[in-house]
């Protein structure tokens, strides 16, 4: 929380100044681009490049720890089952809502353009592959290739591969396999931690560019992207409460006098593990066996985001529709399957490490710049809020739902 903070602060401030000297002096403000904005691109690029090699070890670490859950026996397949299917759903929700929430309710286009302009986009729109060009991407004929070129997504798809082989090889060769890429993944977020020790100084370059190029436009824009995450969010936590209720069948009052406690937690710490031992005295209260929450909660919180997949893609989608990035069908629909992914594998990360390399990966499989998240991470403190809580009420609604679904018998499971 205090790092988010100091991050948006940051970047306030260089906005601040780089408005205050463009006001005082054009000229001046336009010449001290050449010395501001390569220490903000440098961060970026810092940033950027954390993300294939923790994408591949994330997803592979990702894919085989939700296949030994699957495996662990009837009521943690039934789990992982329903936190799929809710999260596919929950994407759904965000590319049908978004586009029409930008319709409804446009950014200028004044504004659009200055803030495309601030975060070094083109007017132009980008030509939109054909359908044959865009299957015959999905498969690399050189991984390694793909990965030095940073085409993300036919790394994906053979990385996806790779780890469904790994659940299919021996024990011990699945173990040291799995155990290398953790300690890959691992690694790589010490890496991660580093630079977004830098934040503050990279956002509060990115920011006084974007102002000296944007001008007051850039905090509409700013304030447009965060309303529009917002109303996402608010949706996400809605279709939380809808599933718990119609589908969960938990009446509506008893259910929030059982979160009450869950939710204090969930809104002064902003993390789903600190809500862990207060989600567990809530599924006990809604007479949830404790022997099943002991299995399906810490699963809960370990796989299953419910709120990421849907906000994950609204950043990417937002992003899109402001530098004209027309996203075709087959488009949305990987980049639905690869946010899914990417819930599943940011196992427990901190909110500002999990936003570059959850939204990362969908963005360059969706054809969308990837740069503008640098930026965005230091707005994401106001639509965290509705991950947080979505993902507790997502949570305790799953675990009920999967333990009503198997009998008291559940000798031979385990987490």
């Amino acid at each position: 929380m205090k790092s988010a903070w100091i991050i948006l602060s940051a970047l306030v401030a260089g906005m601040l100044l780089g408005i205050g000297i463009e006001m005082i002096s054009p000229d001046a403000g336009a010449a001290s681009l050449r010395y501001v904005e390569p220490i903000g691109t440098l961060w970026l690029n810092a940033l950027k490049m954390t993300i294939v090699p923790l994408v591949v070890a994330l997803l592979i670490t990702g894919i085989t720890a939700t296949a030994d859950a699957a495996r662990a026996g009837k009521l943690a397949g039934r789990a992982v089952a329903t936190f799929i299917g809710a999260n596919l759903l929950s994407g759904l929700m965000t590319l049908l809502l978004l586009p029409l929430f930008l319709n409804l309710f446009p950014l200028s286009t004044a504004a659009a353009e200055a803030l495309r302009h601030g975060l070094g986009g083109s007017s132009e729109a980008p030509a939109s592959p054909s359908f044959a060009d865009f299957m015959l991407s999905l498969v690399p004929t050189n991984p390694i290739a793909a990965a030095a070129e940073t085409t993300i997504l036919p790394l994906i798809v053979f990385t996806t591969i790779f780890a469904f082989a790994i659940t299919r090889i021996g024990t011990a060769e699945r173990a040291t396999l799995s155990g290398f890429f953790k300690a890959l993944a691992d690694a790589m977020l010490v890496v991660i931690g580093w630079v977004l020790a830098l934040a503050p100084i990279g956002v509060f370059a990115l920011g006084y560019a974007l102002a000296v190029k944007a001008g007051v436009s850039a905090f509409g824009g700013l304030l447009h992207y965060v309303l529009m995450l917002s109303a996402i969010g608010s949706c996400t936590v809605l279709l939380a409460l809808l599933l718990a209720i119609l589908i969960v069948r938990i009446p509506a009052m008893r259910f929030f006098r059982a979160m009450v406690p869950t939710f204090a937690v969930a809104l002064s710490t902003q993390s789903s593990l600190a809500s862990l031992p207060a989600m567990l005295r809530t599924t006990a209260e809604l007479g949830v066996d404790p022997k099943k929450a002991d299995i399906v909660l810490p699963l809960a919180v370990a796989l299953f985001r419910f709120t990421s997949t849907a906000m994950n893609l609204a950043v990417v989608v937002y992003v899109a529709w402001l530098f004209k990035v027309e996203l075709t069908p087959w488009e949305m629909a990987v980049g639905l399957g690869v946010a899914l992914a990417a819930a599943l594998s940011s196992v427990s990360l901190p909110g500002s490490i999990s936003f570059v390399t959850s939204i990362a990966p969908i963005a360059s499989a969706m054809g969308v710049p990837v740069a503008p998240l640098g930026l965005l991470v230091a707005v994401e403190t106001f639509p965290d809020l509705f991950r947080t809580i979505g993902n507790v009420i997502a949570d305790v609604a799953a675990t009920k739902f999967a333990a009503d679904g198997v009998g008291d018998d559940i000798a031979g499971e385990a987490p």
